[in-house]
């Protein structure tokens, strides 16, 4: 293969100085370094390599593996089939490195078929091959064909249970990589140790679950084993105490990490006082980062904004959001413009929102539309809610909380007509309703309880519980807030209604099952609503009992009759 000039004449002016006659391996060496240095583009590898055959080197078994790194996008699918062709006609592709590479190289690209096609026409594949299709199959969301693969697996390494552990995980199966972490503990053996990215894999299924005392018990581990606790199992620590609610032991693990903290260590500490609601801590820490000379990156500055979201500090947010573009030159991404929308819209400055909308440089998307809808229903802009909800319908056809929110908009108005035209066209489309669901952890079970779902084994005595919550809760002058039931019944039955809400059962599930005293941890999967934020605090008061509820925005940490989010969410 000749290089065109123009491509050659374009090369390091270094490379001018090798002689035809170099050894490959000074080939190979200019190329592993292009490869590895981040500010080289990955076409840079590729150049080295038409260089090299235009000089008449013959390449060797490293030289693949080496250049088939560089292509890791689909643009790169391409020159990356060139390569595998040369390979073929240099008789390399058989080598079992060189097949390995070619996987890791298709997947990167984002062909899966040919990253298979590839792994099929291997007889007998060797171990890093089998990890790689594993890791393939899981990078694209094909968590059963990479289960699959990796139960045939006639052997299997540290890594091949990490990348399924971590599969599951990115595919937001978390309690199957429990399962499979428990496995491993089980038959894995002392030969087969998890490492650093097995632990910080489960460690982020513990804090996606909120199982706190799954996630305490890895630490122990941690500790157990001598493991290191570096930045990245550090970080991965930080991160599973603040989402299981305990704020105060992530506090700890930052504290712990030292001088060596990075910028992934700040973000992640400044991330969870965030979502705890801590905004003045949150932006105390961001300016002792920016005092220790750390610089803050584009995930820093998510987790800023979300705390002046959540703290309601609409000025700070604005100063925050110039900042980032003038002072620290990170170009905002929609995550960005995402926060600005809920600040705005959360505010009631809804035309604001509007205008941050239209002044994106990308295409909204669905967060974007459901941050003005949220802000919009709050404060009964019931246009603009209607307007963000055709949005959300044109971008996701299936997407049911869009269905589901117009129809809450239109029950609070009366306007049941339309609530049954939209209910009948989910119906009619297959839509169906997310079922409020709330998961407690009681002695390193997780239980599930879903809005008025009756299968739980003890559902007999949570009900005879809740109905003592009840009326101890009236005592209060608590009456159930029925604008909240938006479904066309009379009183008596929006109030049963409101009693079976998920996370009312998970209460006095544990109000059952704990201490006086013990503080109970709820993770919800829709936003908490009103009466259930009411009935909470009166709770917390009446009982003696710290309740944290993680939320799909945030936490509450109900104590002495108030939370922590100031009834601003």
């Amino acid at each position: 293969m000749r290089a065109s000039p123009k491509l050659v004449s374009s090369t390091h002016p270094s490379l001018h100085l090798l002689h035809p006659t170099v050894e490959s391996w000074v080939w190979n060496t200019l190329i592993r370094a292009r490869v590895h240095h981040s500010a080289v583009s990955s076409h840079s590898s590729f150049i080295v390599y038409r260089r090299m055959r235009f000089h008449g080197v013959v390449p060797d078994l490293h030289t693949y593996p080496f250049l088939l790194q560089s292509f890791k996008s689909p643009s790169h699918l391409r020159p990356g089939q060139q390569v595998h062709a040369q390979a073929f006609l240099f008789g390399l592709s058989n080598d079992p490195f060189v097949q390995t590479s070619l996987i890791n190289m298709y997947s990167s690209c984002g062909d899966l078929i040919l990253a298979r096609q590839v792994f099929d026409e291997i007889p007998e594949p060797d171990l890093p091959s089998w990890n790689s299709i594993i890791h393939a199959n899981a990078k694209v969301g094909m968590i059963d064909a990479a289960r699959k693969l990796f139960d045939e697996m006639p052997q299997r390494d540290v890594i091949s249970w990490s990348c399924m552990i971590n599969g599951y995980v990115s595919c937001g199966e978390y309690k199957a990589a429990l399962s499979l972490f428990c496995d491993l503990q089980m038959f894995g053996g002392l030969n087969l140790q998890p490492n650093e990215f097995t632990i910080s894999a489960v460690l982020s299924a513990c804090g996606r679950l909120g199982a706190l005392e799954q996630g305490k018990w890895l630490h122990a581990y941690i500790d157990k084993r001598g493991m290191k606790v570096d930045v990245v199992l550090g970080t991965s620590l930080i991160d599973m105490y603040a989402k299981c609610g305990d704020i105060e032991k992530s506090k700890l693990m930052f504290d712990v990490l030292g001088p060596e903290k990075d910028v992934m260590a700040w973000s992640a500490m400044i991330s969870a006082l965030a979502i705890h609601g801590r905004a003045e801590e949150c932006l105390e820490l961001f300016a002792r980062m920016i005092n220790n000379g750390v610089r803050p990156n584009a995930v820093t500055f998510v987790g800023v904004l979300c705390a002046c979201v959540h703290g309601g500090l609409v000025s700070e947010g604005i100063e925050y959001f110039n900042r980032m573009t003038k002072e620290f030159g990170i170009i905002p991404l929609i995550q960005h413009y995402g926060c600005m929308v809920d600040l705005y819209s959360r505010a009631g400055r809804v035309e604001e929102a509007q205008s941050v909308v239209k002044s994106m440089p990308m295409e909204p998307d669905v967060l974007i539309w459901g941050s003005l809808l949220s802000g919009a229903r709050m404060h009964g802009d019931t246009e603009t809610c209607e307007v963000s909800l055709k949005k959300l319908v044109e971008l996701d056809p299936s997407n049911s909380s869009a269905y589901v929110l117009l129809s809450n908009v239109y029950a609070k108005l009366g306007r049941w007509g339309e609530v049954r035209h939209l209910r009948d066209l989910m119906e009619a489309k297959g839509i169906k309703k997310v079922p409020g669901c709330s998961l407690v952890e009681m002695d390193g079970v997780l239980h599930e309880f879903t809005a008025g779902d009756d299968s739980h084994p003890e559902t007999h005595n949570i009900h005879l519980m809740l109905d003592e919550i009840i009326k101890r809760l009236k005592k209060h002058g608590y009456t159930g807030n029925t604008s909240e039931v938006l479904l066309d019944l009379d009183e008596e039955g929006k109030e049963t209604a409101l009693y079976v809400h998920s996370e009312k059962l998970a209460v006095a599930y544990c109000f059952l099952k704990t201490s006086s005293g013990t503080t109970i941890r709820i993770v919800k999967n829709l936003r908490i609503c009103g009466d259930c934020h009411i009935a909470m605090k009166i709770m917390s008061m009446e009982f003696d009992r710290e309740i944290i509820v993680r939320d799909c925005n945030r936490f509450h940490h109900f104590k002495n009759g108030l939370c922590s989010c100031n009834d601003y969410w």
